[in-house]
């Protein structure tokens, strides 16, 4: 393979999609890995050599390191909303194969910054108990408890991407994102996060005549939701600082599902119905402390929740209307 600046795994995906816009947006060579074909991506971006390829397979990932390069962006994993990871342990801890065959091949390869995208959901489970939550700190991961499945294999592999750092020398950075949301992300099929799955419910019911929603649980549990464009700011940002511990990247403002739920409906110019049924839930509260990265990188999400949720929900309306038409849809 040709000489690369940068490689962004998972890049078919949501995150991976929006960061590799705004790689080539840089000017510099990227070279974007996903192992769905190509016509599943979320996005496709002309400027990037566009690679499909499973970077489970140590030999993948050999492949599209050859030659080197600047920055690595390690994205790639099974992953979903609390539908999907809450049925779907197994699968989210066998994630930890391309994060172990990415980083061999990273240091084989001399790359020159290696980021690691971990997961609020590594955070101890006994310090979101309650709706009304402390905002996580970065220390709060430890004593461990995190989520089932998918918070055990993005803890393991964030000490994994340590250990490289200090054992090899791998200039490794990790950040814990906090439910990142926006256009062009997964919107309906089971892996959707709440704040698309918000959006497709409350469209669908406006296109079709509907007066409710369904809301697993009570709608209390409370999150905090980042926006597309801050994520992939912070993102920047912490791979090229200098600080090399875990970061949140995450928004600081707690909402509940129900006060989400409420938010989209303004949006739309619509009251509905919420009919509360039996879901996966989650930890009944989580928040992120943004004390840590502010100090560090002298940077925190800027887009408010109304702001971030007023595009996402104009681009899955457009989705949704688009499905209901018989005419193609993004993933």
């Amino acid at each position: 393979m040709a000489d690369i600046d940068v490689v962004v795994t998972g890049a078919g995906g949501f995150i991976g999609g929006h960061l590799t816009r705004a790689l080539v947006a840089e000017g510099r060579s990227v070279r974007a890995v996903d192992r769905k074909p190509l016509h599943e991506w979320h996005q496709v971006h002309e400027g990037a050599e566009n690679v499909v390829g499973d970077v489970s397979l140590r030999d993948t990932c050999a492949e599209v390191l050859e030659g080197g390069a600047d920055e690595v962006y390690h994205l790639a994993a099974d992953m979903g909303g609390m539908g999907f990871i809450e049925n779907n342990k197994a699968a989210c801890m066998l994630s930890v194969l391309s994060s172990t065959h990415m980083l061999l091949a990273a240091r084989g390869a001399g790359v020159g910054r290696y980021f690691y995208s971990s997961s609020a959901c590594v955070y101890a489970a006994n310090k979101q108990t309650d709706a009304d939550v402390l905002p996580l700190r970065e220390e709060d991961a430890y004593p461990a408890m995190p989520e089932d499945g998918y918070g055990w294999e993005k803890l393991f592999s964030e000490r994994m991407a340590r250990h490289f750092r200090e054992d090899y020398g791998l200039a490794t950075r990790t950040a814990r994102y906090h439910n990142v949301y926006g256009p062009y992300g997964t919107w309906t099929g089971g892996r959707e996060k709440a704040p698309a799955a918000a959006c497709r419910k409350v469209a669908r019911a406006v296109l079709t005549g509907g007066n409710e929603v369904e809301i697993w649980g009570d709608g209390e549990q409370t999150r905090s939701f980042t926006y597309i464009d801050d994520c992939v700011e912070g993102t920047l940002h912490l791979t090229r600082g200098e600080y090399t511990d875990p970061l949140n990247i995450g928004s600081d403002r707690l909402v509940s599902i129900n006060q989400l739920y409420a938010i989209v409906e303004q949006i739309a110019g619509v009251r509905l119905r919420h009919r509360h049924v039996p879901g996966p839930l989650g930890v009944r509260g989580r928040n992120s402390d943004n004390t840590q990265i502010r100090k560090e990188l002298g940077w925190t999400p800027e887009t408010s929740l109304a702001q971030g949720l007023e595009a996402t929900y104009r681009w899955v309306y457009d989705q949704v209307k688009a499905q209901l038409d018989g005419r193609p849809v993004t993933c």
